[in-house]
C-alpha cells in the first residue's frame, strides 16, 4: 500500500520528526494539533475556548489538504491538562461537527508539548 505525506501552511508545520498527516488508501492519519498559530508558530493562550478552537481549525486546515474536512473525522483524540476543559470542549465542538459525530476519547494528561492545554489528533476515512 503507498502511502502519501500530507502537508499545508495553513496549518502549523511539525515541531518533530513526523508529518502533519500520512494517507493510506482510503485513510488519513492526522498527528496531533495544538493550538499554535500557522503563520506565527506562537501558541494561542489565555483563552481555553480560543484554543480549542484554533486546534480544530489547525484539524479542519490538514483534512482540506488531504482532499476531506471535518466530517470525514471517524476517530477523534482530545488530550487535556485539565479535565475540567472537557464541558468547554464538547461546546466548541458541535461548532465545528455536525451528527454524525466522530468516535471519541478525551484523556487527561500531565504536560503537552510547548505548554499547550489542549491536543486532539484523528484518523479521517476519505471516499473512494
Amino acid at each position: 500500500m503507498s502511502r502519501t505525506v500530507i502537508h499545508t501552511d495553513q496549518a502549523p508545520a511539525a515541531i518533530g520528526p513526523y508529518s502533519q498527516a500520512i494517507r493510506a488508501g482510503n485513510t488519513v492519519y492526522l498527528s496531533g494539533q495544538i493550538p499554535l498559530q500557522p503563520d506565527t508558530m506562537d501558541l494561542v493562550t489565555g483563552d481555553r475556548a480560543a484554543e480549542i478552537e484554533q486546534v480544530f481549525r489547525n484539524l479542519e486546515a490538514v483534512c482540506t489538504a488531504a482532499g476531506g474536512s471535518l466530517a470525514h473525522i471517524v476517530k477523534l483524540n482530545i488530550y487535556l491538562t485539565d479535565l475540567a476543559d472537557f464541558a468547554l470542549v464538547n461546546e466548541r465542538m458541535q461548532r465545528f461537527f455536525n451528527e454524525p459525530y466522530p468516535a471519541r476519547a478525551a484523556i487527561g494528561v500531565a504536560a503537552l508539548p510547548k505548554g499547550a492545554q489542549v491536543e486532539m489528533d484523528a484518523v479521517m476515512v476519505l471516499e473512494d
